[in-house]
């Protein structure tokens, strides 16, 4: 599965369940380790874990299984490591504390309105 369909396969996803603040970045040059993060926000912890699950699933399903998952039981951010694509999703508290969309892309600034970027 080529890059863009496996993004537009996660962002799908993530619309679905309903994801908010859905943002992606593209890192390649700034990273070795992914091409694309993508960051959501779901608004508690059990929708946090609902939204990596299914996104999970449905790589998998279509033939790109994840390499890995991280923070399923907890729920505050969860990471899931689809290789060219890293997505994280966490409640809105968490993502404000850590800000991961300044960190790799300074020039967004703070508390700027993000927005779906599917075709990007």
């Amino acid at each position: 599965m080529r890059l863009e369909e496996l993004r537009d396969l996660v962002i799908d996803a993530l619309e679905d369940m309903k994801a908010t603040d859905v943002q992606v970045l593209d890192v390649r040059g700034k990273t070795s380790i992914t091409d694309v993060m993508i960051i959501a926000s779901g608004t508690s912890s059990r929708h946090v874990k609902s939204i990596a699950e299914t996104v999970a699933f449905k790589a998998k399903d279509a033939g790109e299984a994840p390499l890995g998952a991280e923070g399923l039981d907890d729920g505050e951010w969860a990471l899931v490591d689809l290789n060219e694509i890293i997505l994280h999703v966490m409640q809105p508290k968490v993502r404000e504390f850590y800000q991961l969309e300044r960190l790799w892309n300074p020039d967004i600034p703070d508390q700027d309105p993000l927005v779906s970027a599917k075709n990007s």
